[in-house]
């Protein structure tokens, strides 16, 4: 019976000690893997590639048609390749817009747009992936890299205001155009004392849904790895439900192509 005891704690002790061996085997392994990992990855970082688990940036571009500005929260997969969640917000305008002070109003007033009736803002979420063309080569050099993406877009219309001259009641009025009063906006210039304040309108404002696709190229110039200072340039195409009426006596679009060029700072983690 004793034999019996001391053979079964002999095994016992062997499978402990042959398991404990193999679990420190399968540790040491994961511990030269990760080392191996990350002397990899220092090693490209010295080379001059961009390494990061997740990155944030703030940007502001300028569009042939107006101006906005986004933040970008980004993911690495590999080496070579990122994910990029982004939110956008701006103005499009109109190429014929041209303002033009007031006969009536003082030197307080505000000029106003010629036959403008709204404006456009948007909004734009997207997503994209960053693909690496270049390395840096050393710290101080410049990463290429190529994006390309597409998502949903919200256009809003706020109607224009004019502050108008009521000679009736020696008084002003804000006015926004309603099909009935071309004249005040085309034909009566001598009416208006300016454009009304930027709040005015908001209440009235009208959503038009649409879509976008982007392709552009940035240049990371940044010296150290966990800044981000990059520019960008590149093309964006936008879509929406219905036509988009901004100016009188030009054609409404419902599809927007414009270039543009974008500032971009942040970090990387």
């Amino acid at each position: 019976m004793k034999v019996k005891k001391i053979v079964f704690l002999t095994i016992c002790t062997l499978a402990v000690s042959i398991g404990y061996s193999q679990q420190r085997n399968e540790r040491d392994k994961k511990k030269l893997e990760r080392d191996e990992k990350i002397k990899q990855l220092v090693m490209q970082e010295e080379q001059g590639a961009i390494i990061f688990s997740r990155q944030t940036i703030f940007g502001i571009k300028l569009n042939t048609d107006g101006y906005g500005m986004f933040l970008e929260m980004g993911r690495m997969k590999t080496a070579r390749k990122s994910n990029l969640f982004s939110l956008e917000l701006g103005e499009r305008k109109h190429a014929k817009e041209e303002k033009i002070p007031s006969t009536l109003g003082s030197y307080l007033s505000n000029p106003y747009v010629y036959g403008k009736i709204n404006n456009f803002y948007y909004s734009k979420l997207g997503y994209s992936q960053q693909r690496l063309i270049g390395n840096k080569g050393n710290k101080n050099g410049v990463a290429i890299s190529a994006n390309y993406g597409g998502g949903f877009a919200a256009g809003l219309l706020k109607p224009y205001y004019l502050k108008v001259g009521d000679p009736q009641t020696n008084s002003a009025k804000d006015v926004k155009f309603d099909n009935t009063n071309e004249d005040v906006f085309l034909k009566n210039p001598n009416s208006v004392i300016g454009a009304s304040g930027f709040g005015k309108g908001f209440g009235d404002l009208k959503f038009v849904p649409g879509a976008f696709v982007k392709t552009a190229l940035r240049f990371d110039y940044g010296r150290y790895n966990e800044l981000v200072s990059a520019l960008e340039v590149g093309l964006n195409v936008e879509f929406y439900s219905q036509k988009m009426p901004i100016l009188l006596l030009n054609k409404e679009r419902q599809l927007f192509f414009n270039a543009y060029a974008a500032i971009a700072f942040g970090r990387r983690k």
